[in-house]
């Protein structure tokens, strides 16, 4: 029987963590689904390492490319009708799968939900801020300054999935923030308020931890946006979450005496004159 749910685990040098986020998923209460590993590069046996799970999971190894393209790659090798995405550092509580499909098939108008998590910074559980707080339904404007869409948490019907492009592979990171942007500028997206995901941090490797001003990323995210012909009140708050980074980035540049960077930030917020709304004529 075809699997109902493909789901995607991208790791690189996470052995033993990515072994515990690997049994999370076989031990879920929803069984028709399969598991797909992207070994990005990793470089401590990784691979070699799950070869212990036998046929209850595929492997797929490839040189580093990014969590992006891992992502993708997986996505491109499954088969459901649903996608849901486990980062390696993350658990999924037993009836996440479950609880979700329940969702998803119960209101088939649905394309994307996400699950509320359990965050563990260190090994101690955390209260995430009032900032971090996930909305439902249409979050757009909510998410532009900072992403309230977590990866791992994520069901989202692979038609969706692929009309929305994936993962942009050019972005090292930032890119869950750039894909669920793009989804969510005229899909809602449904927040099951039940903590299914435990989601850790503060270990040395965490992605967040290996990339500094992330912003600069997310800047460029919110470019393409404008430029992929967004108009009307959607593009003046795009336009306004984009002036707002891009002058911290070129007030931290210039701080650093680095003007000519501070310049290629604010370049990002300016008018291209080649821009057309839909609905309007070019002279």
């Amino acid at each position: 029987m075809a699997p109902l749910v493909s789901v995607i685990i991208p790791t690189c040098n996470r052995w033993p963590m990515v072994a515990e986020a690997v049994e999370s998923v076989l031990g879920q209460s929803f069984k028709r689904f399969e598991l797909i590993v992207v070994d990005d590069g990793s470089e401590d046996g990784t691979a070699m390492n799950l070869r212990q799970y036998g046929s209850r999971l595929r492997v797929i190894f490839q040189p580093r490319r990014g969590v992006a393209a891992a992502r993708n790659v997986g996505v491109r090798a499954s088969a459901g009708e649903y996608l849901a995405f486990l980062d390696s550092d993350d658990l999924w509580k037993r009836r996440k799968l479950e609880i979700q499909l329940d969702f998803m098939q119960a209101h088939r108008e649905i394309q994307i939900c996400q699950t509320d998590e359990i965050w563990i910074r260190r090994g101690i559980r955390v209260n995430p801020k009032l900032k971090h707080r996930k909305p439902s339904g249409d979050i757009f404007r909510a998410s532009l300054d900072l992403c309230l869409v977590s990866p791992s948490a994520v069901m989202i019907a692979r038609e969706l999935f692929a009309r929305a492009g994936g993962f942009d592979e050019t972005l090292p990171v930032c890119e869950d923030y750039d894909l669920w942007l793009r989804i969510a500028v005229d899909t809602p997206v449904l927040l099951i308020p039940m903590p299914l995901v435990i989601k850790r941090g503060g270990h040395e490797d965490q992605l967040s931890r290996s990339t500094w001003g992330f912003d600069r990323f997310r800047a460029l995210a919110l470019r393409k946006l404008l430029d992929s012909g967004l108009a009307g009140e959607k593009r003046r708050w795009v336009l306004e979450a984009l002036g707002r980074k891009v002058a911290v980035l070129a007030q931290g540049a210039r701080r650093r005496g680095r003007e000519a960077e501070a310049r290629s930030y604010e370049a990002l917020a300016e008018p291209r004159s080649d821009f057309v709304a839909p609905g309007e004529r070019a002279d």
